[in-house]
């Protein structure tokens, strides 16, 4: 029987008394939260052998992966809070950038206790398999720095009332202060100001059109003032290099709507030729899209996407180049040239943050799953105040929290002995100067421009 998991959970009961020799679970994620329906269901059914297929074993904590291993193998480990006292405690306290040598021996003792006992029923495959059948990728982390009005306009932010409200634990809207903060390192043109940021009206240039404008002065301004955001700055001269310098071409992807809009402002001022997948098009005119944009002879060389509607099986082998202006997905079957990934920092604000929370998450998935003893413990948990410090200085305040033994003086003397996927502490690692040695020529035209401060560099053979 070939069923969803949905299904399943109503025909658990009619499943009750048969034996079933083999129950395999794909996207096996599903069955992180031990207390879901779908777990208890598939729980319930008389299974002699049971398999799960999952490319993230974890994706927040170890309690999830503790969930499929005994979904996988009930009671080998004991119950959760066996787990919890006999390997999840310590395994956490020996990841906290302040633990003691004492606490992250213990931590890697439990670590290789773990790894022995889940190493008799678990099969990791990495997508290293991958690599005879494709070609190289290139993917790039770029930090870029903001520019003099988001300067203002974030300084302004969080020095304002409310986040010192959020801060001292008085008001409960992060979400919302956090979703200013990352269109404003998009483009301050995302924002409704001076709506958004009370007290910002001096700090607007003239001719400022934001999202609060009205529909008439917003057509009437068809030009994108890509020197007010720092991402939109090194966008502009990219696809400017790849339109004369090239035959490649590229997909930019947002989980804003209203940053494809700014996107093909920019491309039309330009008179770029792109296409545009945004979730509103029909299953039939997206599949038009994409051909049209695949075929290497179309004029097209831009396709605008956005992150929700790039989730259901786009397949845009027609590009080698990829920005993600948030994070996203990226797939390169069928792709024939090398292919490169940009994912577009703001420096020293909010989205390194966010990217430092994620690199943590894949960094224990790394230690726990397979087991790589130097996925270092490089963030302390104190959560949302850290969020809203603002690290003005900073080329990378990524790279300053690895404390990388590998780099001095601005410069990587140690080659990375093995690059990680999801730890970037054992990527390459390039401040502007350094990027003259980085092999994509796009970067190395950034050497000596103030935009682009530092850059992570991961490659997969």
């Amino acid at each position: 029987m070939i069923v969803s998991y949905e299904t399943l959970r109503t025909l658990s009961v009619h499943l009750a008394n048969s034996t079933i020799g083999l129950l395999l679970c794909d996207e096996g994620h599903r069955l992180k939260n031990s207390e879901s329906q779908t777990f208890q269901a598939l729980s319930g059914l008389n299974v002699k052998r049971r398999v799960i297929l999952s490319g993230t074993p974890i994706q927040n904590d170890l309690s999830e992966y503790f969930s499929l291993l005994s979904f996988a193998n009930p009671n080998f480990l004991g119950s959760k809070n066996d787990f919890r006292k006999n390997f999840e405690n310590a395994i956490i306290r020996g990841r906290d950038a302040d633990a003691s040598d004492a606490i992250k021996a213990e931590s890697e003792k439990k670590l290789k206790e773990l790894g022995a006992l889940v190493s008799k029923f678990i099969i990791r495959r990495t997508n290293d398999l991958l690599s005879k059948y494709l070609p190289v990728k290139y993917e790039q982390v770029v930090f870029c720095g903001l520019s003099e009005f988001q300067l203002s306009l974030y300084r302004l932010f969080i020095s304002s009332p409310e986040i010192q409200a959020l801060l001292r634990g008085a008001d409960s809207q992060p979400l919302k202060a956090i979703n200013i903060l990352k269109k404003l390192c998009n483009h301050p043109e995302l924002l409704d100001l001076p709506k958004d940021l009370r007290g910002s009206e001096k700090l607007l240039p003239a001719d400022f059109t934001g999202a609060g404008s009205s529909a008439r002065s917003k057509g009437r301004d068809q030009t994108v003032h890509c020197q007010w955001g720092g991402k939109f700055v090194v966008l502009e001269r990219f696809l400017h290099r790849i339109r004369t310098e090239t035959t490649d071409k590229i997909v930019l992807i947002s989980n804003y709507t209203q940053t494809l809009d700014l996107f093909e402002k920019l491309l039309r001022s330009k008179k770029y030729g792109y296409f545009r997948l945004d979730g509103t098009q029909t299953i039939n005119k997206r599949q038009k899209l994409v051909d049209q944009f695949n075929d290497p002879d179309g004029k097209e060389f831009v396709f605008l996407l956005s992150s929700k509607a790039g989730g259901c099986g786009i397949n845009l082998i027609g590009a080698n180049r990829l920005i993600l202006f948030d994070p996203a997905r990226v797939w390169r079957d069928g792709q024939k040239k090398e292919c490169f990934v940009y994912r577009f920092i703001s420096t020293g604000t909010i989205e390194e943050k966010i990217f430092q929370r994620q690199a943590n998450k894949q960094a224990l998935s790394s230690a726990v799953v397979d087991e790589k003893e130097d996925t270092e413990r490089h963030f302390s948990v104190d959560a949302l105040r850290k969020l809203f410090l603002f690290n003005e200085k900073t080329l990378c305040e990524t790279h300053e929290t690895f404390k990388c033994k590998r780099c001095k003086d601005g410069r990587q003397v140690i080659k990375a002995p093995a690059l990680l996927y999801g730890d970037a502490s054992t990527w390459n690692h390039f401040t502007n100067t350094e990027l003259k040695n980085n092999h994509d020529d796009l970067l190395r035209a950034e050497v000596g421009l103030p935009e682009v401060s530092f850059v992570f560099q991961y490659i997969s053979h």
